[in-house]
């Protein structure tokens, strides 16, 4: 039996940086340099955040960015619209593959580096149609290959700290799927279901693990983060002032520090009034520590 720290009744959350992003996404913190990585994909936008300062740099790689993973070598791996790219630290970007250009319909949504340093994203379509959407696979020497297809939007994912289950989430289906995960090879099989968003009009977007083993769960439309046991079970949740909220991760110098990225696309005046916070970079402390994230070998 896995015992998990309560969360505190009430956890105070503050504003990172206010914004807002439009589609804010793709949380990662770069222990080297002391920044938060994060995303607005429809504006096409790598933000590195150094929370001692304030200061925000933004990079600019010209067409939608889906998620960013630390490279060992330096600098960052992505997923761009048309194919996975390499982005210096000085903000070039080298499409290495070109995975979907000949498909203007979709873009790269999600994405993470896996514990043995490969880079996984999947797709979607824009108008967010369902079956769409391919999980990929990056090695080294840049290979791409297609692990899993007929998805809608491809969306979180993590891997448990004994590498033996990756999970994954397709949102519409409003759940965290467990895959069983072969290390060496990246190769998944078994898909079974671990837990449920049971949230009226609201989905599962981006997740992340702590050190402990449980899942952290960005809900979009449900204005909240829900934390689930290594064996599904709820184990609380944060409640944010955004009913957008897309993705988090743990980070600071104690991965203590929990970030959570919203949006504030498509809300209406009326919606907007009621979330003068939406698209802001939010931060709290929940408690339980985090991990430090894979590097992709490439």
């Amino acid at each position: 039996m896995t015992l998990l720290r309560p969360l505190a009744e009430r956890v105070a959350v503050d504003i990172a940086w206010a914004g807002p992003a439009d589609l804010g996404e793709g949380p990662i913190w770069d222990g080297r340099t002391g920044e938060l990585v994060w995303l607005d994909i429809t504006r096409h936008l790598v933000h590195r955040l150094e929370p001692s300062t304030g200061r925000d740099r933004q990079i600019d790689v010209g067409q939608e960015v889906g998620a960013v993973g630390l490279r060992s070598s330096g600098g960052l791996v992505g997923a761009l619209r048309d194919g996975f790219a390499l982005i210096a630290d000085d903000g070039r970007c080298e499409l290495v593959t070109d995975t979907e250009r000949d498909r203007a319909d979709t873009r790269m949504n999600d994405g993470k580096v896996d514990p043995a340093g490969r880079f996984w994203a999947g797709t979607m379509a824009f108008d967010t149609r369902e079956g769409a959407g391919t999980l990929y696979r990056l090695g080294r020497g840049y290979q791409v290959e297609p692990v899993l297809t007929g998805l809608t939007i491809s969306n979180g994912m993590e891997w448990s700290a004994d590498r033996r289950l990756m999970y994954f989430i397709d949102s519409p289906t409003c759940r965290v799927d467990a895959f069983d995960y072969d290390d060496p090879t990246g190769a998944i099989r078994g898909r079974r279901p671990l837990c449920e968003i049971a949230i009226d009009g609201a989905v599962p977007d981006g997740m992340t693990v702590d050190a402990e083993g449980a899942l952290w769960v960005a809900v979009w439309g449900g204005s909240c983060v829900l934390r689930f046991a290594p064996d599904g079970t709820p184990a609380g949740a944060i409640r944010l002032p955004a009913s957008q909220v897309t993705s988090c991760a743990f980070g600071g110098r104690d991965l203590r520090d929990l970030y959570i990225t919203t949006a504030s696309r498509g809300l209406d005046a009326a919606q907007r009034s009621r979330e003068p916070l939406a698209g802001a970079l939010f931060v709290c402390r929940p408690g339980p520590r985090g991990r430090e994230p894979s590097r992709f070998l490439g």
